[in-house]
C-alpha cells in the first residue's frame, strides 16, 4: 500500500509536469517494492521526459526483465534505444510489442521511424566515403529528429560541419556533448579539428592528444595530430629560413608543408602566401602571383594575399589587376594606408594608358636634360618624313606618326613643369597643351635652327646625310 501511495503521488506530479518530484516518488515506490515492473516503467517515462535516456533505458529494461509481457515497458525501452541512436535494438523492442499486441499503432509507427533512421545511417555512411559532407549533415539532421540523444549522430554531423568549414556550428555541437561527457574522445577530436582548420594548430594538438588519452586507438585523432605537428614544424622552419634570408630553403619548406594536408584550407592559404613572398624576393613575380592567387582561392578574405599579389602586379606593370586587388582590400579594411595604395595604383594605371614618352625617346625615367636632348636629336632625324620621301605611302605614314610622337615626347620631357605633371599622372591638357593641334616641325626647326638652316640631301638610293648651314 505504501509503494502504491508513492506511485500515485508520482503520477500526480507527472501529470503536473513536475518530473523531478515524480522521479523522487517513483524512486520511493521502487525502494519500497523493488520487484514491481510498472514502477520502473513509470520512472523510465519520467527520466525520458527529463532527457536522461540512458538511465531511462536501464529502468525500462528492468521493467521487462520483471515482466516480459509489459507492453509499455518494451515500448519505452524501444523509444530509449531509438533516442540514443540504436535503431536496430529499437526495432527488436517494437517487434516484441507487436508480438504481444499486433494492433499496437504506436509500435507500428515507431518501427517505421527506426527503419527510417537505419536508412539515413546507410546513406550517410556512403556519402561520407564520397566526401559529400552536406548530404551527410542532411541525413544526420533527419535521423536526429527521431534520435535526439544520439551522440554518434551529433559527432558525425559536427565532423562534417568542420570539413565544410562551418567551424562555429561544429564547435557548438561538440562542446554540448563535452558538457555532458568530458571524456568523449570523438567530441574532443572534433573540437581539435575545428581549431586545426582555423590555423590554431598548437591548441588543436592539445585536443588531439587529450582525445588519444581517452581513446589511444582513435585513428582520426592520431592522423590529425601527426599532420598538425608536421605542419607546425614545417611552417616554423620555413619562417626561420625566410628571416635568415635563405629564400631557396624557405621555398622548399613551404612547398613540403603544402603537401601535408590539402584539406587544411586556412593554413595552406597562409603557406601559399608565404611562398609567394619568397618568390617575390627571388624576383619570380609571375610565380608569386600564382601563389597568391591560390591563397585567395582557398580564403577569399585573406587581405595579406591580396596585398602581396597587388604589389606583384604593380611590379609587373599589370595595373588594372593591381587596382582590382587594392579595391578589394580597401572595401574590406578602409585604412589610410590601403586608400593610398589604391590611389597609387590608379595613378599608375592612368599613366600606363597614355603614351610612354620615355619609351618613345628611348630613355629611362631618370634621364638628364642632356640625355633627353640627345635622344630627341637621334630619334627626330631617324623618323623625319623627308628622310623617307622615297618610301611607300604606308611607311611614310608610319614614320610621320613616329616623328610626331618624338616631338610630343620632347615637348613634355624637356619642360620641367610638364614633365613633373606627366610623371605624377596629371592631365597635361590643364596646361593648355593640345596634342591634337601639335606641329612637330616647329619643334624640329627650333631645335635644329641655325644661321644657314638645314636640309636633307640624297647621296644615292636610300642614303641620306644632313646639310647644316
Amino acid at each position: 500500500r505504501e509503494a502504491e501511495a508513492f506511485k500515485e503521488q508520482g503520477n500526480a506530479y507527472y501529470a503536473k509536469k513536475d518530473y523531478n518530484e515524480a522521479f523522487n516518488y517513483y524512486t520511493k515506490a521502487i525502494d519500497t517494492c523493488p520487484n514491481n515492473a510498472s514502477y520502473y516503467g513509470n520512472r523510465a517515462a519520467t527520466l525520458m521526459m527529463l532527457g536522461r535516456f540512458r538511465e531511462a533505458l536501464e529502468d525500462a529494461q528492468q521493467s521487462v526483465r520483471l515482466d516480459d509481457s509489459f507492453v509499455r515497458g518494451h515500448l519505452r525501452e524501444g523509444k530509449c534505444h531509438l533516442s540514443l541512436g540504436n535503431a536496430m535494438a529499437a526495432s527488436r523492442c517494437f517487434q516484441r510489442v507487436l508480438e504481444l499486441d499486433h494492433k499496437n499503432t504506436q509500435a507500428q509507427q515507431e518501427l517505421k521511424n527506426a527503419t527510417t533512421v537505419l536508412e539515413y545511417e546507410k546513406i550517410a555512411e556512403v556519402d561520407f566515403e564520397k566526401r559529400d559532407f552536406r548530404k551527410v549533415v542532411f541525413c544526420m539532421d533527419r535521423a536526429l529528429e527521431f534520435a535526439p540523444a544520439c551522440h554518434r549522430f551529433k559527432i558525425l554531423k559536427a565532423e562534417c560541419l568542420a570539413l565544410l568549414g562551418r567551424y562555429p556550428e561544429a564547435q557548438s555541437v561538440a562542446s554540448d556533448i563535452l558538457r555532458m561527457d568530458s571524456t568523449n574522445a570523438d567530441a574532443l577530436y572534433v573540437c581539435g579539428l575545428c581549431l586545426y582548420y582555423e590555423d590554431c594548430i598548437e591548441k588543436a594538438v592539445q585536443f588531439f592528444v587529450q582525445a588519444l588519452r581517452m581513446a589511444p586507438d582513435h585513428e582520426k585523432a592520431c592522423l590529425a595530430c601527426r599532420n598538425a605537428k608536421a605542419l607546425k614544424a614545417k611552417k616554423e622552419d620555413g619562417n626561420k629560413a625566410f628571416k635568415k634570408g635563405n629564400y631557396k630553403l624557405a621555398y622548399e619548406l613551404y612547398t613540403e608543408a603544402l603537401g601535408i594536408d590539402p584539406n587544411n584550407i586556412k593554413t595552406n592559404a597562409k603557406l601559399y602566401c608565404n611562398r609567394g613572398t619568397v618568390n617575390s624576393k627571388l624576383r619570380k613575380l609571375e610565380e608569386a602571383i600564382d601563389d597568391c592567387t591560390n591563397a585567395v582561392k582557398l580564403d577569399d578574405t585573406y587581405i595579406k594575399a591580396y596585398l602581396r599579389r597587388a604589389q606583384c602586379y604593380m611590379d609587373t606593370e599589370q595595373y588594372e589587376d593591381a587596382v582590382r586587388d587594392y579595391e578589394k582590400v580597401y572595401q574590406t579594411e578602409k585604412t589610410k594606408e590601403h586608400k593610398q595604395l589604391l590611389k597609387n595604383a590608379q595613378v599608375e594605371l592612368k599613366k600606363s594608358k597614355r603614351k610612354d614618352y620615355y619609351k618613345i625617346l628611348g630613355v629611362n625615367k631618370n634621364a638628364s636634360e642632356d640625355e633627353i636632348k640627345k635622344a630627341y636629336r637621334k630619334r627626330a632625324l631617324m623618323h623625319h618624313p623627308d628622310r623617307h620621301s622615297g618610301a611607300s605611302a604606308e611607311v611614310q605614314k608610319e614614320e610621320e606618326k613616329k616623328f610626331k610622337e618624338v616631338g610630343e615626347a620632347f615637348t613634355i620631357l624637356s619642360d620641367p613643369k610638364k614633365k613633373a605633371r606627366y610623371d605624377s599622372g596629371q592631365d597635361l591638357e590643364e596646361d593648355g597643351l593640345n596634342m591634337g593641334e601639335f606641329d612637330p616641325n616647329n619643334i624640329f626647326k627650333a631645335f635644329f635652327s641655325g644661321p644657314g638652316g638645314f636640309s636633307f640631301e640624297a647621296s644615292g638610293p636610300g642614303n641620306f646625310f644632313f646639310q647644316f648651314g
